[in-house]
């Protein structure tokens, strides 16, 4: 699938089935948040790869948000470093990567960012200078997905041209 139609046809996904995504792509799916860029190129993001039924579920319960992760295939803790000031678009930026690589695959995705930073930290190791900034399960799509249509605003509503508030109008293309 090209770069354009894994974005306009990506959706979140939260019900996974119980088809194990092979290692392959699952090393793919890393390699895209190695081969992301950072501010500065500081590279300072870590991941925490979590794959064990029980880490799941532990994972679900150091959630506020994502108990719904205990049902992925797995999951990815994305750390960043809190001391650069750009690390929070770092987070974003690999996330992106992340899911538009496994979505090439037919593997869903979703995030969340509701933690018990505490409880995560102790239970995952993480070290005190990272924060778990997000969290996103993987793992093939419960449900059939593909050609669905997202519910988006329209160009015309979201662009300005020149400035705020001038409509866009045929100004592009």
């Amino acid at each position: 699938m090209d770069t354009f139609e894994c974005i306009t046809t990506k959706l979140e996904v939260r019900e996974f089935s119980q088809k194990d995504v092979p290692s392959d792509i699952r090393l793919k799916i890393l390699e895209a948040a190695r081969l992301t860029g950072t501010g500065m190129n500081t590279q300072h993001w870590r991941f925490i790869l979590i794959d064990k039924e029980e880490n799941l579920k532990r994972l679900a319960d150091d959630s506020t948000s994502g108990s719904w992760v205990a049902g992925a295939n797995f999951a990815i803790i994305i750390l960043t470093n809190p001391r650069y000031g750009f690390h929070m678009i770092d987070a974003g930026r690999v996330l992106q990567n992340m899911q538009l690589a496994a979505w090439n695959y037919g593997v869903g995705s979703g995030l969340f960012t509701g933690i018990k930073q505490e409880q995560l930290k102790s239970d995952f190791g993480i070290p005190n200078e990272l924060s778990p900034t997000v969290i996103a399960g993987f793992g093939y799509p419960a449900k059939k997905l593909m050609g669905k249509r997202k519910n988006r605003l329209s160009l015309h509503e979201l662009v300005y041209y020149e400035k705020y508030g001038n409509p866009i109008g045929n100004s592009i293309g």
